[in-house]
């Protein structure tokens, strides 16, 4: 059983290093596709990938089950996602990154509200999103104005809050013992069709962007590594550490972006920066400790 807390662990974080890497294969397609034809194709790719590595269907489900899988389809690969995009259109990258990290503290208040999660929300874990926050902050703006913009930043608020009631959804599914990779598929799915008319309004045809090697590669990375593999490995972290542990990963994210920002996009790292990243990943140990204490 440790080995397999050890196993969820790592495959939070590895899920988290890929996805803090994604904004630059999206900003590069973002160049000729449009938000959701990114997001139409990546979760396509991702499905035929998970059908051709585990090709068995998903029999005996419930109606309610069905329903559980159909809400966390809209939920985390549609609507999480739209609204993430859509709000980059309204306000300051910055200003989403900061509120989406909060995705957390709503997970872990509707863990208590909806789940029966053995896992007592102490002080500890409040002070870990405390300096969490504190220093996702000093990442995101890093010197920068601060500008708020009511539209942007409620949209990014309620793609938190969507990405928390996914979280949800997907520990109740783990709870149906179906295979990881078939409920994935699942969801991916119903997420797929909940896009179409999201789609069909904004597909603009052109097979030329197609044939681009630069665009095929990040459409993969995306499709194959955040979508096919991270969705699986995340579900599987959420199943066997539970849905609060595996949520404060998400602090994480920023870090990674700081990273990468450095060796790929050559980005030099300030001294604010700097201290964002050790304060968010202290929160995150905090938090953890938290968790873990009997």
């Amino acid at each position: 059983m440790e080995s397999k807390k050890i196993s969820g662990h790592l495959l939070a974080l590895l899920t988290i290093v890929i996805w803090g890497t994604t904004f630059i294969s999206t900003k590069i397609l973002l160049v000729d596709f449009r938000p959701v034809e990114i997001l139409f194709i990546r979760f396509v790719m991702g499905l035929a990938v998970l059908l051709a590595v585990y090709p068995h269907r998903l029999k005996g489900t419930t109606r309610r089950q069905e329903v559980t899988f159909a809400a966390a389809g809209l939920c985390g690969i549609c609507l999480y996602y739209l609204l993430e995009n859509i709000a980059l259109t309204y306000t300051m990258a910055s200003n989403v990154g900061v509120i989406i990290s909060v995705a957390p503290f709503f997970t872990a208040i509707f863990s208590k509200l909806f789940l029966r999660e053995k896992e007592k929300l102490r002080a500890n874990f409040f002070l870990g999103f405390f300096v969490a926050m504190t220093g996702i902050f000093f990442i995101s703006f890093n010197g920068a104005k601060l500008e708020l913009n009511p539209m942007g930043d409620f949209l990014a608020l309620a793609a938190a809050i969507v990405w928390a009631c996914y979280s949800i959804l997907t520990r109740k599914i783990s709870e149906f013992g179906y295979n990881t990779i078939v409920t994935t598929r699942r969801m991916f799915l119903y997420g797929i069709l909940f896009m179409l008319p999201a789609l069909v309004l904004n597909f603009e045809p052109g097979r030329t962007r197609f044939t681009n090697p630069i665009y095929l590669l990040n459409l993969i990375y995306l499709g194959v590594g955040a979508s096919a593999l991270c969705f699986v490995t995340w579900n599987f972290a959420v199943k066997v550490l539970g849905v609060i542990k595996v949520s404060v990963y998400i602090y994480m994210v920023p870090v990674i972006t700081i990273i990468t920002s450095v060796f790929i996009l050559k980005e030099p790292v300030t001294w604010i920066s700097a201290v964002g990243t050790v304060l968010a990943v202290a929160g995150l140990f905090l938090s953890e400790f938290d968790l873990n204490t009997k």
